[in-house]
């Protein structure tokens, strides 16, 4: 039977699992799903900049993967989550652009599968995204 093994990230990591009682990753064996991370620091403060939101979310992926003893080379598909106006039917280049080179920053040119999902709603209300992944440890060598 494969171990398992729950990871809570620091700062929001831990503010949220004490308020709702979620861990932020967890690892079966190899495989490790993340539950989203926003783009938020430690006090839950979304920045006024949505390329800093973005960039931040994917550092917060980054500290929850290592909770668990992955990166973001073991990644194998990335779910992400983007507010868009009702009706708009698109999720704007802005939000794609800073995506894509996120990507190329940090999966050493490893293309996962990404599922990209447009919503009227995150958990916070300045929210504009959120990205949730699923890793192989050990694949990303």
């Amino acid at each position: 039977m494969s171990t398992v093994t729950f990871g809570i990230s620091p700062g929001a990591g831990e503010k949220l699992h004490r308020a709702l009682g979620y861990s932020s990753a967890v690892r079966v064996g190899d495989r490790v799903e993340t539950s989203g991370q926003a783009g938020v620091n430690d006090e839950l403060i979304v920045p006024d900049s949505l390329e800093d939101e973005i960039i931040q979310a994917f550092d917060n992926v980054e500290r929850t993967l290592a909770t668990v003893g992955a990166t973001w080379r073991d990644v194998i598909h990335v779910n992400s989550y983007h507010k868009v106006e009702a009706g708009s039917g698109v999720i704007g280049d802005d939000h794609n652009k800073v995506m894509a080179e996120q990507f190329r920053r940090r999966l050493g040119g490893r293309a996962p599968i990404w599922t990209e999902t447009g919503v009227t709603a995150l958990g916070l209300a300045a929210m504009r995204v959120e990205i949730r992944v699923t890793a192989i440890v050990g694949s990303g060598n």
